[in-house]
């Protein structure tokens, strides 16, 4: 009573479920014991998840190492008086937490989206009436009516009788591609749930037919309910970048609080006061902070962002950025992502002749020819194709038009790629099958529509326009499964048109021949009814029909998705195809697209090959051993929610970073589960959208490809502003651990390593964001997702490049004290030397094995731009009255620059000439191990 599963619903007979709800379907339930229904059991609504306190979620945000660090910055330099500094710092910290906070808001807006799926109209009988009432209001027992363009409002057993010509579309549930016939009879248990006839699930849309349906449950209880039970539970993965800059960050944070107490001990120890080694200490710690770090990571992730977006997907979470050129895995769906989601005729076979068909979509232009043959075919040469066409699209309810230079179907998508094969027949000359013109020669006077127990559709039409006379000739056009209207028919079409022997033998191989290659197949057939007839009835088409022939029909590859593809896989990130389509459409697609280990089928291995994975055959699967399996299936058949989550996990459990695309309710789980989820933006649910981490706007996997691209350029890029700002604060660090351990004065104040941190990240750091991308991106392979932030090599550069500034830090502060110059000028002597020597390190960043002089010198005008205004600010910073008097600076004299730029320039050559004997080294090891 409270629409559990107390159940199978689809396994039990409809007067079965009738009793166990206790309703009569003639009358409904009554006003009276709806309200108490509702009252036991709660309205018909997604129930809304609890989640933390907006204020809890905020506070969370500043949970986190770095963020600590820059906490502990910001009141340093608080306690230090230095209140600009202080705001910039704070300033950081709450722009990135209100960013993080926004972002995580709209990652669970996902159930809200759900809720708002559910609230629309429902037609009820209650008390033996009609009646339309709020969707909110139904409970199980409810006898509700459907109707085309009705979205069904909850999970309904449908009713004997009651059902008629019904389909409903239920691709945001299942994946299935094309709307389903309905039928009332019971199944098997066993059955899936894309393949339950007698149901109706709730958020599916009736497109055709009518039909009558029990509720047998509500709310959470429906398939949709407890999909949002599963995007609530599913696990929110951190991306490699996230991962990556928390374990560096919580090294840097022992690090820097390990130097510090250090360095106040050790001064204590020497028996300098506690007050002045503790602001000692206190210069060290923001010294080594990277203070511009996290402003950085936000602001390159934000230009990614725009980047992608131009490229026509839309990031709605800024780490999704670099997970996209993490990734190892693209699971995609087929449909309208790797093909047009056109339905389009490949092939058809009649009087004994395969013909072939050019083209794809809806575009009527292309050919229709004789297979194997180079020019198209003539209708008057072919009599017995021209019926096959005409046939296909006369017995048809679709509409092709042509708008905005686009050609667009109202109607059935397979019906439609009838239409369209009987237009490229028409572009060969000799006829016209343009479906106005048809109706126009053949206008239909009655029809049968197609239902699933019948399994064929037939249509009766008058062969000229009567004018007003009842005499004239009438055919029928019979459609459907090839069974069906095969058994229907005694005698074929021969090559010119005649009547000649059916042989169904040949019929049936020609049919399983196009069935065997993927093509989804109809049969068709034609007879003459008697002058004058105005009623089709069943009598009439179910016996003496002349078999025409059938037409094989597919949804054809994106031709750029192909070249994607290609170059994914070239890329090391493999691509597998998740579908709801039939396991021997979904191999031939995948094969005509190229995906790595779905080939075309061959006898003998079809089935017992890890090619093709079907949700029946997952479904036995133990999840100790679907890691395993997932790994080597290259394509997924008539998956269910629960099995794409089950996928998504058993990959990521073997250590891939895993990208999902999806467009329905049924693929929420599994995007919100996925390291990038990957919506549709044209053909996507709300749902799906709010579950994932990118939109694409053009549903195009091309994007998916052109994003990965994006991604690995944008981690590239924040590797190099990583590797040139750490020596930054390894520099001061060492230079100011060295002068306590020493007994020397401070070469660098608390304040001036602030201003060397903050001035040059955001000036001279942020410009390699828009660093080119470098040759052969796409030709690497993915990146070790347990490989570190910075590598050894990288490690070791980042220690050369610090210990190099700061030995020409402290070089030029003892130089310019034995001159007899001040401490201040000292001071901006050692300053000058490191923002200069990271602007000479900044053209060795730009090629991190590679020599600088590889990459072209104005290939990045704002690297120029930066160091301009760097060089400027720098100029201010030692020559300006009143910064001399805020940062305790002094003018340099020209023999103090020159020494500056000689030091600074050693930091090139010295980095350039490591990276020669590195590129060497590794000449060396690869000729060894020849």
């Amino acid at each position: 009573m409270n629409g559990l599963p107390t159940l199978a619903w689809h396994a039990a007979a409809a007067t079965e479920v009738a009793r166990e709800v206790a309703c009569d379907p003639r009358a409904g339930l009554s006003a009276a014991e709806a309200s108490a229904r509702l009252t036991r059991h709660g309205p018909n609504t997604i129930s809304a998840k609890r989640g933390r306190p907006w204020w809890v979620r905020l506070l969370l945000q500043f949970h986190a190492p770095l963020v600590y660090i820059l906490l502990l910055a910001g009141a340093v330099t608080l306690w230090l008086a230095e209140y600009t500094d202080s705001a910039v710092i704070l300033g950081v910290v709450l722009a990135n937490a209100i960013i993080g906070f926004v972002q995580e808001q709209k990652a669970v807006a996902a159930i809200d989206a759900l809720a708002r799926s559910m609230r629309i109209e429902a037609t009820v009988r209650r008390d033996g009436e009609r009646r339309r009432i709020d969707a909110a209001q139904l409970v199980v027992g409810d006898i509700v009516l459907l109707e085309p363009g009705d979205k069904v409002p909850a999970d309904l057993r449908l009713l004997d009788g009651a059902v008629k010509d019904l389909r409903i579309d239920e691709s945001t549930l299942t994946g299935e591609s094309k709307a389903v016939a309905k039928d009332a009879a019971a199944l098997a248990e066993a059955t899936v749930l894309a393949d339950r006839r007698c149901m109706a699930y709730a958020g599916a849309l009736v497109v055709r037919g009518t039909g009558e349906g029990i509720v047998v449950a509500t709310a959470d209880a429906t398939e949709v309910g407890r999909i949002s039970e599963m995007i609530s539970s599913a696990e929110q993965i951190a991306t490699p970048l996230t991962k990556k800059i928390a374990a560096f960050s919580h090294l840097l944070l022992w690090v820097i609080l390990a130097v510090a107490v250090v360095a106040f001990v050790v001064g204590l120890l020497r028996g300098n006061p506690a007050s002045e080694m503790f602001k000692a200490a206190v210069a060290l710690a923001v010294g080594a902070i990277p203070e511009g770090l996290p402003a950085a990571v936000t602001i390159m992730l934000a230009v990614g962002v725009a980047r992608m977006a131009g490229k026509k997907a839309i990031i709605r979470k800024l780490p999704a950025v670099e997970a996209l050129g993490s990734t190892t895995v693209i699971c995609s769906d087929k449909t309208g992502t790797l093909t047009q989601n056109q339905m389009t005729v490949r092939a058809a076979w009649c009087a004994g002749a395969e013909y072939e068909f050019t083209g794809g979509g809806y575009d009527p232009a292309g050919e229709a020819r004789l297979a194997g043959a180079a020019h198209a075919s003539r209708a008057e040469d072919h009599p017995a194709l021209l019926e096959l066409l005409a046939c296909g699209a006369l017995c048809n309810d679709a509409v092709l038009v042509a708008r905005d230079g686009r050609w667009e179907i109202h109607g059935d998508p397979t019906e439609a790629a009838l239409v369209v094969a009987a237009r490229k027949l028409s572009d060969a000359g000799g006829a016209d099958l343009s479906r106005d013109i048809l109706a126009a020669r053949f206008p239909r006077l009655d029809a049968i529509p197609f239902e699933s127990d019948r399994q064929f559709m037939a249509t009766l039409h008058a062969r000229e326009p009567e004018s007003g006379s009842d005499a004239g000739e009438r055919v029928v056009y019979v459609k459907g499964s090839v069974e069906r209207v095969l058994g229907m028919c005694e005698t074929a079409m021969g090559p010119r048109g005649e009547n000649v022997p059916l042989d169904r033998a040949a019929a049936h191989t020609a049919a399983a021949a196009l069935a065997g290659r993927g093509l989804r197949v109809l049969a068709f057939a034609r007879v003459d009814a008697a002058p004058g007839q105005r009623d089709l009835t069943h009598p009439m088409v179910e016996q003496g029909l002349t078999f025409v022939g059938v037409q094989g029909m597919l949804d054809p590859p994106r031709p750029e998705a192909i070249d994607a593809v290609a170059a994914c896989q070239l890329a090391g990130v493999r691509v597998k195809m998740i579908t709801g389509d039939h396991a021997l459409t979904a191999a031939t697609i995948a094969g005509m697209i190229g995906i790595d280990g779905a080939g075309p089928h061959t006898e003998g291995n079809f089935g017992t090959t890890p090619r093709v994975l079907t949700g029946a055959e997952m479904a036995t699967i133990p999840d100790a051993d679907l890691p395993a399996q997932a790994e080597t299936t290259a394509v997924f058949a008539r998956m269910t929610p629960e099995q794409k989550l089950r996928l998504v996990k058993g990959l990521q459990s073997r250590g891939h970073i895993v990208a999902m695309t999806g467009d329905g309710v049924n693929d929420a789980p599994a995007l919100r589960q996925a390291d990038i989820g990957v919506a549709m933006g044209i053909a996507g649910t709300e749902v799906a959208k709010d579950a994932a981490d990118m939109v694409l706007a053009d549903d195009n996997f091309a994007t998916i490809e052109a994003a990965v691209e994006e991604g690995r350029n944008v981690f590239s890029n924040l590797t190099k502003f990583i590797v040139w700002t750490l020596p930054t604060n390894g520099g001061e660090a060492f230079v100011i651990l060295a002068a306590i351990m020493l007994g020397w004065p401070l070469p660098i104040l608390p304040i001036h390593a602030l201003y060397i941190n903050m001035i040059t990240a955001i000036l001279l750091g942020m410009p390699l964001i828009f660093e080119a991308k470098e040759p052969g991106v796409m030709a690497r392979p993915p990146r070790d997702p347990n490989r570190p932030l910075l590598t050894f090599e990288l490690f070791m550069r980042t220690g050369l490049v610090s210990l190099l500034l700061c030995t020409g830090a402290m070089g030029l502060f003892h130089w310019e004290l034995a001159r007899g110059m001040s401490e201040a000028t000292a001071r901006t002597a050692a300053v000058s030397v490191i923002v200069v020597g990271e602007i000479f390190y900044l053209f060795s960043s730009r090629a991190l094995l590679r020599p600088a002089w590889a990459v072209p010198l104005f290939s990045n005008m704002w690297l120029w731009a930066g160091i301009a205004a760097m060089l400027v600010v720098q100029f201010a910073f030692a020559h300006t009255p009143i910064v001399n008097r805020l940062f305790h600076t002094a003018p340099l004299d020209a023999s103090a620059w020159a020494r500056v730029l000689l030091a600074a320039a050693g930091v090139l050559v010295i980095v350039e000439a490591e990276k020669a004997i590195r590129r060497a080294a590794a000449k060396g090891s690869v000729a060894d191990s020849a």
